[in-house]
């Protein structure tokens, strides 16, 4: 099998800058088991808006053992398009049966867990504006997948990002606008031992729905990646579904064109 590629040649750093054990580990785990990975897909324009929050509140709401970085907790909102997935085996018939799900948007909330010895994330919720993706999700991977009206502009190139995410049942929404580097070359990959990479290269996902457990495990190089300045213009979906965001503190952003070809794994159960 052929590693992920990333979308563009990185100028200043070589694809293993975020460290090569991580990324050999994660692979040597989900090549682990038979039949991995199940599904590919492009990652496009990626922004992830970090937040600090309480960490006594947080674990209130997650499952799973948090993962705290110096004693701290942190929650991510991870804005980008998923295009063109499709099983990894199958051929042309296959990537045509997954056409209507295969490109849509999302905005992850997700913080920080570890499980067994291993890192990962828990997702808190996924928004998404694909109603099939929404009724296959939590079934087939554990996702708590939530439907959602959204309008992206990464179009980095102008300099500029924003977008909009709301709640079609309530009104409520999340809005940014950020400044991010025009410059492809200023998007490398950050060094280990960072909070940055501590937050952005993760592998594995926890999933819980009911009282099953599940994991499943992605693979690609790391994020080429720049900092990005962001403004939060409206917060009222996450102030809606976890009171304690009124609390937290926004520490950073970072911004990616994106990744091609991500290996997605199976859903394995979690002993």
């Amino acid at each position: 099998m052929n590693a992920p590629m990333l979308p563009f040649p990185l100028a200043k750093a070589p694809p293993v800058a975020a460290g090569t054990s991580g990324l050999n580990t994660a692979r040597a785990r989900m090549l682990a088991h038979r039949g991995e990975p199940l599904l590919v897909a492009d990652w496009e324009r990626t922004l992830m808006i970090h937040y600090e929050v309480n960490p006594v509140e947080l674990a209130r709401c997650v499952p799973f053992p948090l993962d705290l970085h110096d004693g701290r907790a942190y929650v991510s909102l991870v804005a980008f398009t998923m295009r063109g997935m499709r099983p990894w085996l199958g051929g042309r018939l296959a990537k045509w049966l997954f056409r209507p799900i295969a490109t849509h948007g999302f905005l992850n909330v997700r913080t920080y867990v570890i499980v067994n010895g291993e890192p990962g994330i828990y997702f808190l919720t996924e928004f998404l504006d694909n109603a099939l993706s929404v009724r296959l999700g939590p079934p087939l991977f554990g996702l708590p997948y939530h439907l959602a009206r959204m309008d992206y502009r990464h179009d980095w190139h102008t300099g500029e990002v924003s977008g909009r995410v709301t709640d079609p049942v309530t009104g409520a929404a999340f809005s940014y606008r950020g400044l991010v580097d025009a410059d492809d070359t200023a998007y490398v990959p950050t060094p280990a031992g960072t909070l940055t990479a501590w937050l952005m290269e993760r592998y594995t996902a926890f999933t819980a729905n009911g009282d099953s457990r599940r994991l499943f495990r992605v693979l690609h190089e790391p994020w080429p990646e720049a900092a990005a300045a962001v403004k939060v213009r409206e917060d009222s979906l996450l102030r809606e579904n976890w009171p304690w965001f009124a609390e937290a503190t926004l520490v950073g952003a970072n911004f990616s064109p994106g990744l091609r070809d991500v290996w997605m794994g199976r859903p394995h159960g979690v002993k």
